[in-house]
């Protein structure tokens, strides 16, 4: 019988004030939208119309936003405790993937320390095994990891006799540790390893004729002149061999395999989904563990007890996975460009585990290999399912190959879901609407710790390829309004909703971020005066949502330095990265533009991290992106000192303008980072000067073109 509880789950006791105020604040929506309606019936005009449709939109995200605060639930869990239940031999296997596709987007030495801290975990070495698939098919790639399995003989033992934390070396090193008596012996090792990478990532290739191993030249040669990164077979390399390689202790090591799936230019690529999928064929023909970690390459582990967290043999069979935080660890103080995602992380989360089902993050999630592969049955998890000792390589290559999928049902019914760029969420959405469950484990120390883009168009280009998949879902056939209300909890549905329809923000903050201005450069009045009653219903509306927005982020353990650069970042993204997803989405619809995935580069420079570090935005590079956050800007700024002159000139104005007068205000504030960039620095960071230039031009030229409009 067990003594404590393996983990436990409580409702928040604020899901009654979170109900209570969306009761009160609904009644204010609708007033809102009563009072436009109103003035578009009786006194109509594209002003009120646009402001109409943009409040519109608008309540329609603060609705589906409000369903994460229904029933947020927090869970503790009690790995301790597992001993009572079971024992080490009793441990299902764990299949760990590890996916990478450019080694001078994401460095090898980083991928690695991913790798090792995971091939170190506290968990039965014969029923661990960690797959590292090279989507980029670089021979680069096997031959650091060649490396790495060397080093991991040295590592794993070092790891678990001193019993560390940290079981990624570039971060344990980093902290300056305790010395033991081999510190000093395994440091010099890592860093040799390193050298010998850093060496041939300079040279860019690899002189096969220099190693007397036959097993390193055997695979090595495998690369011809023909190989490239989008046309190659199959490669698949045992680097570590549980039952065969010991680590310099004598002990047994997990599996270690590189899988570098076949591509041919004629056959589709399906980005990352592909690659999970053929790891997913590629495992079960290996070791066919029925649990398996999803990991992107550079989410270290900062746990070595993290796998213990979800092993529940009560949890219930329609169990699908299990999300843990994506958190990092290179996030300055103010969090400038909000990647700490401390809504996403915290609110979303405890907000859809309470609704039965966790959206899929794209890492740091344990899976039940039968989710991916079959309904949920009424079957008891099978805790010691062995693995295969034996590796059938031909069936594994077999299974890899890009047409092994052709007319099968993998990737619509099997597997990760093809055909959008954000698969992952796409993925558990539809495992949701099977019925599988998932639920969200935040336990206090991070499980996981990884790195952010820390370049503003690095960021940008990365959440517009997000948000543009995400509309890719809301608008098909299985979009969260239609398809997922009907299989689903219908506010787990308006949760997913609130995410894939992301890129529609773009058309409140846009005509919010131009309408008034503009109005005001032509001392035109589109708001209620300060005496009228209605104006005080924009005032609850604006201190409602900000207020509360700032609890949250209070709440969920943030500052208000961080809810600040939220605030400056929404607005800025509303006018370049929901506005080009949306944009991108409708030219891929239209067939005039393919889906193309591209990594993020998880490299920088020193003085970038410097300019980070201290809370400055780094420009940098030409974009389009910029020029749209610039005129904005602009605007704003031009529009606030005519707005100025107008009440000076016409005394008395100040109540029919002090609506668009704040709002104006209020963007001059959010942008001044941009102003700043675009007129006062001088670094490597600042904005471009064509980009300038562009930007007053695309500014001056909206002030012409709607001047006669108002």
């Amino acid at each position: 019988m067990l003594k404590g509880p393996l983990h436990t789950s409580k409702a928040s006791p604020s899901r009654w004030f979170n109900r209570l105020y969306t009761l009160v604040y609904t009644v204010a929506i609708f007033a809102l939208l009563y009072h436009h309606s109103c003035n578009l019936i009786y006194s109509p005009s594209l002003t009120t119309f646009f402001l109409l449709v943009a409040d519109l939109v608008l309540a329609f995200f603060w609705a589906t936003w409000q369903s994460f605060f229904f029933n947020p639930v927090h869970r503790q869990v009690f790995p301790e405790n597992l001993a009572q239940v079971a024992k080490e031999s009793d441990y299902p296997g764990l299949d760990v993937f590890v996916c990478t596709a450019d080694p001078f987007k994401e460095p090898p030495v980083g991928v690695i320390n991913t790798v090792l801290s995971v091939l170190a975990y506290d968990y039965p070495t014969d029923k661990l095994s960690v797959y590292l698939s090279d989507d980029g098919g670089s021979q680069l790639t096997l031959f650091a990891f060649m490396e790495a399995a060397k080093f991991a003989k040295h590592w794993l033992p070092y790891c678990k006799k001193y019993n560390i934390l940290d079981r990624s070396p570039e971060v344990h090193f980093r902290k300056d540790p305790s010395l033991f008596l081999e510190t000093n012996e395994i440091k010099a090792m890592y860093e040799n390893m390193k050298s010998t990478i850093k060496d041939v990532m300079d040279k860019g290739t690899i002189d096969v004729e220099q190693f007397n191993d036959d097993r390193t030249i055997k695979a090595l040669t495998k690369w011809t002149s023909r190989f490239t990164r989008h046309q190659h077979p199959t490669v698949i390399e045992v680097l570590l061999k549980r039952n065969h390689d010991k680590d310099v202790s004598g002990h047994y090591m997990p599996n270690l395999f590189y899988l570098a799936r076949e591509k041919n230019k004629a056959a589709p690529q399906n980005f990352k989904a592909g690659a999970i999928n053929a790891l997913l064929r590629v495992s079960a023909t290996l070791t066919n563990a029925p649990i398996f970690l999803i990991l992107d390459c550079d989410m270290y582990s900062n746990d070595p007890k993290t796998p213990l967290h979800f092993l529940d043999p009560t949890i219930g069979s329609n169990f699908g996975f299990v999300q843990f935080p994506q958190l990092f660890d290179n996030i300055n103080k103010y969090d400038t460009y909000t990647t700490e995602h401390v809504l996403e992380n915290r609110i979303c989360t405890s907000g859809m585990d309470g609704l039965e089902g966790m959206s899929f993050m794209g890492t740091n999630a344990f899976f039940k290999r039968e989710a991916l592969t079959g309904k949920p049955t009424k079957a008891k998890w099978k805790w010691n399912e062995q693995n295969q000792s034996e590796y059938d390589l031909t069936l594994a290559h077999r299974v890899a190959s890009c047409s092994f999928e052709e007319n099968t049902k993998w990737g619509s019914e099997i597997g990760f879901r093809y055909g959008t760029l954000v698969e992952d969420a796409y993925t558990s959405f539809r495992l949701q609407c099977l019925g599988w469950k998932s639920v969200a484990c935040r336990p206090d120390r991070p499980a996981f710790l990884g790195n952010m883009p820390i370049s503003l168009n690095d960021f940008l280009m990365q959440t517009k390829r997000w948000y543009m998949g995400l509309l890719q879902v809301a608008i098909s056939k299985f979009s969260p309004i239609t398809f997922g209300i009907r299989n689903m909890n219908p506010l787990q549905a308006l949760c997913h909703a609130y995410f894939q329809f992301r890129a529609f923000w773009c058309i409140p903050i846009i005509i919010y971020a131009f309408l008034p201005q503009l109005a005001l450069v032509n001392s035109t009045a589109i708001f209620p005066k300060v005496s009228d009653p209605w104006f005080s219903l924009y005032v609850f509306l604006f201190l409602g949502a900000y207020g509360k927005n700032l609890v949250d982020y209070v709440v969920a353990g943030s500052t208000l330095k961080k809810w600040w650069s939220y605030q400056r970042m929404w607005l800025i993204l509303g006018c370049s990265t929901y506005l080009f997803s949306f944009f991108d989405w409708l030219v891929t619809s239209l067939g005039m533009s393919t889906l193309e995935f591209n990594v993020t580069s998880k490299v920088s420079d020193n003085e970038q991290e410097i300019r980070y570090h201290k809370g400055i935005f780094s420009f940098g590079v030409e974009s389009p992106m910029f020029v749209s956050i610039n005129v904005a800007v602009i605007v704003n700024f031009f529009a606030f000192f005519m707005g100025i002159g107008h009440v000076l000139i016409n005394n008395g104005r100040v109540e029919e303008l002090f609506g668009q007068l704040f709002i104006t205000g209020f963007g001059v504030v959010i942008g001044w980072p941009i102003f700043e960039g675009m007129v006062l620095r001088s670094d490597k960071g600042k904005m471009p000067i064509k980009t300038t230039l562009i930007s007053v031009c695309v500014a001056l030229s909206i002030h012409l073109l709607f001047s006669s409009a108002f």
